[in-house]
């Protein structure tokens, strides 16, 4: 095996990676989210848990993947720490399914049917209408299908390539010699988990001992260690994101590592065992990759069947690693549901998102609802609760928004992009409405010191404009917390006759003021509060057309307020008027 023949080699390593990857961002755009959902929500008992933990990670093709979502279901609390043990346990017998993938290019026949099953043979057909769909198609979710194809193609080229490169190798007596040594059960583990570490990937270390088993110079003995080992491994990824992480997320990741620690060590002591009293008749033949396959199934089966019952054991012996004594760890991501863990998941991140900032819509509702009612009845703890709630808006926006730009720059769906960007809009217009509550508790301090009256006419007034302001706030919140864009369609008619009060009652105001039925100080905390008023139902606009313009792939909020307003559109028109008559103002004898 000469230099070029070792370029091939990690050429066909660099496809096999870059195809994983392909197809696991492909993957993740089509599902949206829909499957870390899935193990979020249906994890009640621990048959239940092992299952989706299988058919998430065989969908995903990536233990690490799902371990590593585990961790931050774990550490955002969304997960306890005996659900996620099934979880994890399936993710090891998901992730088999690769092996029996990759295994279809060692089948030998000269049939139809056996020609089509090889991936040579349908690998480029994949590639083919792959590139088709993302040329061709014009819905983004036909685009992600093709990079699907596209990157399973990849995979199985590479598959190809690295076989091709290494089969010279069955020539090389260096080559067996190396091998042979790996018939160490210790040297063989230690080879798996270490490479398997360095790739963080064990489908993919899977998968290139398959391709060197084409050489015919891999052994069972050699082979059964080193598959071993590759379990142990794919640990590292979920360890090394558990980094930083509360406890309970770092002993997710411990059993984890526990699970296939002792796995390896049952299985190789009675395998062993067996081997040297009785032995078995297949330990010096030749493996090949549906071998491999049988093997790495085998294993994950058994180890699951074995520790499945004991996994109130795992639970204990990862709590006694790390005991609860001063977890120091910050709880505000808990508290606000988002983990940077998430992110390798970016459709899952995206829902998440929206449930934190529904989170802050609701807070913020209230927070202003609050202070509106102190104007009329002034209450001291309602006050303190009203500056609590505004700095946990102003903590929502700083964590939402430094995770929505991390997220923005991940590789998203047009729709999920689209949000990303409407929840970046919506959450500075859901902080200025909290700035608005502290804006009207401060005017509400101000009339119960001073002890302010307004006037009949002036009262009246401001009730008709709190009325509408009160239900512009709810619609807002109400559409935006379940998606009602037809609600939402109502909020700008709405505005503009807010918009219409506060004028007009800054004119009736000003008039008072010529004829001397009211104070220059009174008048001041009076048009402050319709000022606030008139901005907050600025921001619920803001809110309503950013959700209309993401339902349209368009963010130009101007030009929308252009067209709904100057362009004759009859529904905007219809609600304008009848929202007119709704809060009419009360004559007033001038």
């Amino acid at each position: 095996m000469d230099i070029f023949s070792l370029f091939t080699l990690l050429g066909g390593l660099a496809f096999f990676l870059y195809g994983m990857n392909v197809m696991g961002v492909g993957l993740d755009k089509v599902a949206g989210g829909r499957l870390e959902r899935l193990l979020e929500k249906l994890t009640s008992s621990p048959i239940k848990s092992v299952a989706l933990g299988t058919f998430v990670t065989a969908i995903i093709q990536s233990s690490s993947a799902t371990t590593v979502m585990v961790v931050g279901f774990v550490n955002s609390g969304i997960m306890n720490l005996r659900q996620a043990i099934g979880v994890i346990m399936g993710a090891n017998l998901g992730t088999t399914a690769t092996a029996w993938i990759l295994s279809l290019a060692g089948l030998q026949g000269d049939s139809f049917f056996v020609k089509l099953l090889k991936p040579s043979s349908f690998a480029p057909i994949l590639a083919i209408i792959g590139i088709f769909l993302i040329m061709v198609a014009k819905k983004e979710k036909k685009k992600d299908v093709g990079s699907i194809m596209i990157g399973f193609a990849l995979l199985m080229f590479g598959m190809d390539v690295m076989s091709g490169a290494v089969k010279p190798l069955a020539d090389v007596p260096e080559f067996k010699n190396i091998l042979t040594m790996f018939s160490n059960p210790i040297l063989g583990v230690l080879t798996g988990a270490i490479f398997t570490a360095v790739i963080q990937s064990s489908s993919a270390s899977v998968g290139i001992l398959q391709a060197l088993s084409m050489t015919g110079g891999i052994t069972f003995g050699s082979a059964i260690p080193i598959i071993m080992g590759q379990n142990i491994g794919t640990c590292i990824t979920a360890i090394l994101s558990s980094i930083g992480a509360k406890k309970n997320a770092k002993r997710a990741a411990l059993v984890h590592l526990y699970f296939n620690l002792i796995g390896t060590i049952i299985f190789l002591i009675v395998f062993y065992s067996i081997q040297y009293t009785i032995g078995f008749s297949f330990i010096n033949n030749s493996v090949d990759a549906m071998s491999i396959a049988i093997v790495h199934t085998t294993f994950n089966l058994l180890t699951t069947a074995i520790l499945l019952p004991f996994a109130r054991g795992l639970e204990k012996l990862a709590c006694m690693t790390l005991k609860d004594d001063k977890d120091t760890t910050n709880t505000e991501d808990t508290i606000n549901g988002l983990d940077e863990r998430f992110l390798a998941s970016p459709g899952y991140a995206v829902d998440q998102c929206s449930e934190v900032t529904k989170q802050m819509a609701e807070l913020a509702k209230d927070t202003i609802l609050s202070s509106i009612h102190l104007l009329t009845k002034y209450d001291d703890k309602i006050s303190a609760s009203i500056m609590d709630n505004e700095n946990r808006v102003d903590k929502y926006e700083d964590v939402l928004g430094t995770y929505l730009v991390k997220l923005s720059s991940k590789e998203l769906s047009l729709s999920n992009s689209n949000s990303v960007s409407m929840f970046l809009h919506s959450i500075g217009d859901l902080e200025r409405i909290s700035d608005h509550a502290v804006n009207i508790l401060d005017l509400a301090k101000e009339i119960n010191q001073k002890s302010i009256n307004f006037s009949k006419d002036a009262q009246d007034g401001l009730n008709v404009m709190t009325n509408a302001v009160i239900d512009i706030l709810n619609m807002t919140i109400k559409a935006f917390v379940t998606d009602d864009l037809e609600l939402a369609k109502q909020i700008e008619p709405l505005e503009e006759v807010i918009d219409l009060l506060r004028k007009e009652l800054k004119d009736r105001h000003i008039r008072r003021l010529q004829k001397g039925q009211c104070t220059t100080e009174l008048g001041f905390v009076y048009t402050d509060i319709l000022t606030n008023f008139e901005r907050v139902s600025d921001h619920c606009s803001n809110i309503a057309v950013s959700m209309l313009q993401l339902n349209e792939n368009s963010f130009d909020t101007h030009e929308y307020l252009h067209d709904v307003k100057f362009k004759g559109e009859r529904y905007f028109t219809e609600q304008f008027e009848a929202n007119k008559k709704i809060y009419a103002l009360p004559e007033v004898n001038e």
